[in-house]
């Protein structure tokens, strides 16, 4: 059990400094809003990349990693980032690991990518990358 816990802590925790992190999290895969989430981020996996995004889909029992299908069992991460049960909740984290934005609806990948390019970190990026 410690073992698992100790792993659960990692999932998340690994990615700081390196990637920033969406969490969507629903009470159930199959509800519109989880679903129309997903496609709304599958659809722009460029500037997902571009922009060192990776996602974990979560519901109750079990998460996903960046839209992969096999699913793992653990109720870890919905009981951390969804204290208050909403039925649906995304998360962005940004890389030094901070929660730049919480909310209960569907984020538009226009919202999502201002933001994010609005970051004094992401504009560093963007003037590394011009030279």
């Amino acid at each position: 059990m410690f073992f698992s816990l100790f792993s659960f802590g990692q999932n998340i925790k690994k990615h700081q400094w390196e990637n920033r992190v969406i969490l969507i999290i629903s009470d159930n895969k199959n509800t519109s809003e989880f679903q129309n989430q997903v496609q709304v981020l599958k659809d722009k996996s460029s500037e997902l990349i571009d922009r060192k995004l990776v996602i974990y889909q979560i519901i109750e029992k079990s998460y996903s990693f960046n839209f992969d299908e096999n699913w793992i069992l653990s109720s870890k991460l919905y009981s951390k980032f969804n204290a208050k049960k909403n039925p649906f909740k995304i998360i962005l984290t940004g890389l030094d690991g901070g929660i730049k934005l919480s909310q209960t609806e569907i984020l538009s990948a226009k919202k999502l990518f201002a933001i994010i390019d609005g970051m004094p970190m992401r504009k560093r990026e963007l003037i590394k990358n011009k030279k």
